[in-house]
């Protein structure tokens, strides 16, 4: 925000003629050059920061107008809940252990509360992404099973030796 209202204070200086500053009305012209400067500002004032900001507004507002029970989401203030129930300006979430109804204004819904739910996955692709080995590493842990199987064979064998031993001790 900052960048883009020093990026206007710089075209302000540099666009804005001098014919603008002159108190006196010697130069033809002056006053209709000073009005088309000024409708040149407020065109670039509109396109570096009215315009982005009235998209923003835009996807957030269709955002809250998709919502719908189940998701999960994040207010302005921080509390994560999950929606039970959408009516036409207010959201009701479930939130906490106990699963505490609290009421909403929609508004209020800053976005979803995990952000890979923002970008359109949603967590049963993760899981099922998750779920899915490649062949390179069946091969591996097909080599760590049969290297985990082998020592067990060895601790078992270190067992029943050691069961002996305990049995000809208590034996004798």
């Amino acid at each position: 925000m900052k960048k883009n209202i020093a990026i206007l204070a710089f075209f302000a200086l540099v666009l804005t003629p001098a014919a603008v500053f002159a108190t006196d009305g010697a130069q033809p012209g002056g006053s209709w050059m000073s009005i088309v400067m000024l409708v040149g500002l407020f065109a670039v004032m509109c396109f570096v920061m009215i315009r982005p900001q009235q998209k923003k507004e835009k996807a957030l507002k269709a955002m809250r107008d998709s919502l719908k029970v189940g998701d999960e989401v994040v207010t302005i203030g921080g509390v994560y809940g999950r929606i039970v129930k959408v009516r036409d300006d207010r959201i009701t979430l479930a939130c906490g252990a106990a699963l505490t109804k609290i009421e909403f204004a929609k508004w209020a819904i800053s976005g979803p509360a995990d952000p890979e739910l923002a970008k359109g996955k949603t967590k049963t692709e993760e899981a099922e992404d998750d779920r899915k080995p490649s062949p390179k590493t069946i091969k591996k842990l097909g080599r760590k099973t049969e290297e985990v199987a082998e020592e067990l064979e060895e601790v078992a064998e270190d067992v029943s030796e050691g069961i002996e031993e305990v049995a000809e001790l208590t034996q004798e």
